[in-house]
This record gives C-alpha cells, sequence and structure tokens, in this order.
C-alpha cells in the first residue's frame, strides 16, 4: 500500500538527490554488463577474457550500489517513492544484472567458442532491454516524464515474449540436430541463461509499471 503522508510529503520536500542517482547509477552498471557481454561473444575467442574480466568488475561495482540503495533507505524517512517499490526496483535490476553475469559465466565455464545466431540474437535483445530500463529510471526522475513507461514498459514485454520464442526455437533445433549430449548441455544452459535475463529484465518493468500507476 502507498503512504498517503510520505506521497504528501514528497511535493513539500526539496528534490530527491540520494536514490536517483543511485538508480541512474546502477541502469547505467545493467547496461555496461550488456554492452560488454555482447561485445565479448562478437570477439575473437582469444580477447573475450578481458571482457569476462570487465563484466566481474562490473558486477561487484553493481552489488556496492545496491547496498548503497539500501544504506540510504536506513537512513531517510523521506524517500521520492514507497520504500517496498525502491527495494523492489534495486533488488530487481540486481537480479538483472546477475542472469546476465551467469551468462557470461556459462560462456566460460563451458567454453562456448562457436555463437550461434540465437546466442548473438538474445544477447542484443538484453542489450536492447538493459537500454529500455535505463530509459525508465530516467523517467522516474519528474512525474511529467511517467506517462512514457508505459511505452517502455510495453517495449519490454514484447522484448521478452520475442526471447522466449528465440530460445524455444533454438532449443527444439538444438535436440533435432545435434548428436553430442556435452554439446546440447553447453548450448541449452547457455540459452537458459540469457533467457532467463529477459526475465528478470521484465520484473523490472512490472515494478516500474508499479510505480507509474500509483504517482502518475
Amino acid at each position: 500500500m502507498s503512504n498517503p503522508i510520505n506521497k504528501l510529503l514528497q511535493f513539500l520536500v526539496p528534490k530527491d538527490t540520494k536514490f536517483m542517482p543511485l538508480f541512474e547509477k546502477s541502469s547505467q552498471q545493467l547496461l555496461d554488463i550488456a554492452t560488454t557481454l555482447d561485445q565479448a561473444i562478437n570477439s575473437p575467442k582469444k580477447e573475450r577474457e578481458e571482457y569476462f574480466k570487465k563484466i566481474d568488475r562490473l558486477e561487484a561495482a553493481c552489488d556496492e550500489t545496491v547496498r548503497e540503495v539500501n544504506l540510504e533507505l536506513q537512513r531517510n524517512f523521506l524517500t521520492p517513492f514507497d520504500r517496498e517499490d525502491i527495494h523492489a526496483l534495486i533488488r530487481a535490476i540486481d537480479d538483472t544484472s546477475d542472469s546476465l553475469c551467469d551468462a557470461a559465466s556459462r560462456f566460460q565455464l563451458y567454453q562456448v567458442e562457436d555463437i550461434t545466431k540465437s546466442i548473438r540474437k538474445l544477447t542484443e535483445i538484453n542489450q536492447e532491454c538493459c537500454q529500455l530500463i535505463k530509459k525508465g529510471i530516467g523517467c522516474l526522475a519528474g512525474s511529467k516524464k511517467l506517462a512514457h513507461i508505459a511505452v517502455i514498459c510495453k517495449k519490454l514485454n514484447e522484448l521478452e515474449l520475442k526471447a522466449d520464442k528465440i530460445h524455444d526455437k533454438s532449443i527444439a533445433e538444438i535436440f533435432e540436430n545435434e548428436a553430442d549430449v556435452k554439446t546440447v548441455i553447453k548450448y541449452k544452459e547457455v540459452l537458459a541463461a540469457l533467457e532467463t535475463a529477459t526475465d528478470k529484465a521484465k520484473d523490472v518493468s512490472n515494478v516500474l509499471e508499479g510505480i507509474m500507476v500509483k504517482y502518475a
């Protein structure tokens, strides 16, 4: 439930300088992870390790931003929107970054050399999702921009559905055309991690949409 007192006070206090910068920082870190993963799979195998190391550093930075948000929640009575929404939003962003990092880890663990068309497409979709999340976070900064969140959330939902279809089709093709069990497992795991990341991006969309409904 939205706290009416907190909602009223939000119109009486100075513009938030604590939480929105942290959310913008977190969404940029998320986009950086998605972009770096895309760069990794489009690079020669011998160059991928450096990109994966960068993803590890970005993941640590994301975790630190989550910690900062949680600390600010403890320190501040007044928040730009409901505390449970702040917690849900930073958790959803963090879950998305964790899923992308998990995909990167599976690339390393299974030593994936041949990057399939489906892997490239799912990675591109994840990058587009993260770009939209960043835009959505930017819209939270002003009430006049809240209406744009609905458009962004619709696009995120469409991308998640598209990713589901690509994932399911590619898995069916692997089982039909690949005889080697290790190869089947390898690609199934990588594709699953990439598809899960789009699911988590949709979770971010759901939280953004909930905030929009409360405050639009």
